[in-house]
């Protein structure tokens, strides 16, 4: 192990080792290496630092040579959250769609080859799965990253993603405690509030984080959310109740606590990162997550500093900063050497077999059965209708099924189509007919439950044009409508390569 720079103090470098910051670009700066070099412990890597997995796995080695004991996490989730194929899209479908098929042996597979894939270019902390139980429809921000609405469907594949993942070495990170399914806000801009009674918490919310728990969990990621039911002051990420109490205490969890990025607006906007980072870790939190946003050494040093100062003036006691840093180490220990799982050919492609067995395909009264459906001869018009995409999934990532459609129809075209206006989509809808000429049409959509445009564009195609396809890429709640349609279940790579198939024709609709 690395000796630490001469002249750091004790505090010094556990206040530094209870962060988990970002950095920009695809190169270790050397801020980063002299405090690695200083006693930080974890790097947090996101879209911006990964280029390709040779580049990645350079990468976490450069680190290793610093500190060969780091933590390197990273946000990959698969399906419409992904750091490793930010610019081209996952291989591996979301939650929803592994709950929808609901195999947990398949979820297992799915979690360990992913985490295979992870820690072959040196990553040994995901932030993921995500054990929330997507409760509300309307919720803007979990959705897809959510296995489902159904409690226990939610508990045993959040504990089969989790021992799938740790099956390869890497260290999961179950969230967003104690659940972040019953929001109709996103955390990223404002804080979300959770009114329910403790009871239908104890039964709704915390259940799949007891089988994560059960599971061996190596992390939970603390959500910020205001539940009144357990604290109707703090934020759980800021209470001691929720943390110390509620996770430690009744849950039985001795794993590290990591905190949801406290650079979010939630935290940021009402207590501020350094004061916000202060009383997550006085509350019980382990680890302090930073970077997604802010990520240069003026951060770093400034919550290193809050923290030190915190411990002087009595509002952080050293004894809790120290068995937070202690916690950090024994991830660390028990997540080095990162593991080099050797792949195994039977699971190359299982992010797409679990993409093709998630699809739901719906087809028109008068048309026939699935199985008679006629697929597409000649290339189609792809016209996505495309909302804003929450700043967890981002906006670089592609989605859709054009790209896979281009490959089995060539010459097929795509247009993207959205509106100013929330509440009227008749432009866009007229706008995706003229774009479309005499093509056949493919309308794309995501989440058209929860946006009245995009239902209205709907209305317009499928009145000028009844024989479009419709492609459901988020929480299927709205009524299936089109000559066909399919529930994809998410939006990642493979989600929208599973539904090219079906609609040219590649593979039969019922093995899917």
């Amino acid at each position: 192990m690395t000796t630490l720079a001469s002249g750091t103090d004790t505090l010094t470098r556990d206040a530094l080792t209870v962060l988990q910051p970002g950095f920009t670009g695809t190169t270790a700066p050397d801020w980063l290496l002299r405090r690695l070099g200083e006693g930080l412990a974890s790097v947090g890597l996101f879209g911006r630092n990964i280029a390709s997995p040779g580049q990645l796995a350079a990468l976490t080695a450069r680190l290793r040579a610093e500190r060969d004991d780091v933590l390197v996490a990273v946000d990959e989730e698969g399906g419409d959250v992904t750091r490793l194929e930010v610019r081209s899209g996952s291989s591996f479908p979301g939650n929803h769609a592994l709950g929808a098929v609901d195999d947990v042996e398949l979820t297992h597979q799915v979690a360990h080859e992913l985490g295979r894939r992870l820690a072959a270019c040196g990553v040994n902390l995901n932030w993921a799965p995500s054990a929330d139980v997507n409760s509300d429809p309307r919720n803007p921000v979990i959705g897809v990253r959510s296995f489902g609405p159904d409690t226990d469907l939610a508990a045993r594949h959040t504990a089969a993603y989790v021992t799938g993942l740790q099956s390869a070495g890497v260290a999961a990170c179950t969230k967003h405690f104690p659940g972040h399914g019953d929001t109709a806000v996103d955390s990223h801009h404002a804080l979300p509030r959770i009114d329910v009674s403790a009871e239908v918490l104890a039964e709704r919310e915390l259940t799949p984080f007891r089988a994560a728990i059960a599971a061996g969990t190596r992390a939970v990621m603390s959500a910020h959310i205001l539940v009144p039911a357990l604290d109707p002051e703090r934020p759980a990420t800021l209470s001691r109740r929720i943390l110390t109490g509620l996770l430690r205490g009744e849950l039985g969890y001795d794993g590290l606590i990591v905190t949801d990025g406290m650079e979010m607006r939630a935290i940021a906007g009402t207590y501020g990162i350094e004061r916000g980072s202060v009383l997550a870790l006085a509350a019980g939190a382990d680890a302090i997550c930073v970077g997604g946003g802010l990520a240069d050494d003026a951060t770093v040093l400034r919550l290193r500093d809050a923290l030190v100062a915190a411990v002087r003036t009595g509002d952080l006691p050293e004894e809790r900063l120290a068995d937070a840093a202690d916690r950090v180490r024994a991830l660390a220990r028990w997540a080095s050497p990162v593991a080099r799982v050797p792949e195994d050919t039977r699971f190359s492609e299982i992010g797409l077999h679990a993409a093709r067995r998630a699809l739901t395909v719906t087809v028109a009264e008068g048309v026939g059965s699935p199985e008679t459906f006629k697929p597409l001869t000649e290339p189609p018009y792809v016209a996505a209708l495309t909302p804003v995409a929450n700043i967890a999934v981002g906006d670089e990532t592609p989605w859709g099924v054009a790209a896979e459609l281009v490959h089995l129809l060539p010459g097929t075209v795509t247009g993207s189509f959205s509106t100013d206006d929330g509440t009227k989509g008749e432009s866009a809808g007229r706008a995706a007919l003229q774009a479309a000429g005499s093509r056949r049409i493919v309308a794309v959509v995501r989440d058209e439950h929860r946006h009245p445009w995009m239902a209205s564009a709907l209305d317009v195609v499928l009145a000028a044009r009844p024989d479009t396809i419709v492609v459901e890429m988020g929480v299927p709640q709205a009524t299936p409508r089109g000559v066909l349609h399919i529930a994809t279940h998410g939006a990642a790579r493979v989600c929208g390569r599973a539904a090219a198939e079906v609609i040219a024709g590649v593979t039969g609709i019922a093995g899917a």
